[in-house]
């Protein structure tokens, strides 16, 4: 039989109170406080907690407190990847980010999700899509990607964006919900 960590990474209606999971998540909440309570003047104490936080991070990772996420082990980050004030990623399953990627503040990514029918809801049970996002893109403070969506490499997401649907790779996109806005050429 297949725990509820594995049913939650592989897409499927998992039980979140799991012990094993709620655990996890702990563990995640008590590392977060740790570096969003720590100072400027403190980054080999913030790589320290982040090496630990976020183990599948490339090199170069800046992250401004605060930032919020359940696991932080389902995050897989390229080199430089940036995330400004006060970023949330509900890494449920995987959320995949590509090198040079820049994060306005208060961007949301949430991979976490309910079911519709309301009978399956009351259960108590949830699921998660995967999220992937290119390299060099840049998404644009208060957006909200939202579950199973891919962004393409080097495309923009405008400023309160709500990402419902795929992106291709070299668009501007924005708008509630997102869509493509122009095709970005070279040097753009």
């Amino acid at each position: 039989m297949r725990t509820e960590k594995e049913k939650m990474l592989a897409g499927e209606l998992y039980d979140a109170l799991d012990p094993q999971l709620s655990e996890e998540r702990l563990k995640a909440r008590l590392l977060i406080k740790e570096l969003n309570d720590s100072g400027e003047d403190q980054p080999a104490e913030r790589a320290r907690i982040l090496q630990e936080l976020i183990p599948n991070a490339g090199k170069g990772l800046w992250l401004q407190p605060p930032f919020y996420c359940d696991y932080g082990y389902n995050i897989q980050l390229g080199d430089k990847v940036f995330f400004n004030f006060n970023c949330v990623v509900l890494d449920v399953t995987f959320v995949t980010i590509g090198s040079r990627t820049l994060f306005g503040p208060n961007v949301q990514i949430y991979t976490a999700t309910h079911p519709v029918d309301h009978r399956e809801r009351a259960s108590g049970l949830e699921f998660a899509k995967p999220i992937t996002i290119g390299e060099d893109v840049w998404v644009g403070g208060s957006a909200v990607i939202c579950p199973g969506v891919t962004i393409g490499d080097r495309s923009v997401i405008g400023a309160g964006s709500v990402v419902t649907r795929d992106i291709p790779a070299d668009v501007f996109a924005a708008g509630n919900p997102c869509r493509v806005i122009r095709h970005l050429g070279e040097g753009e």
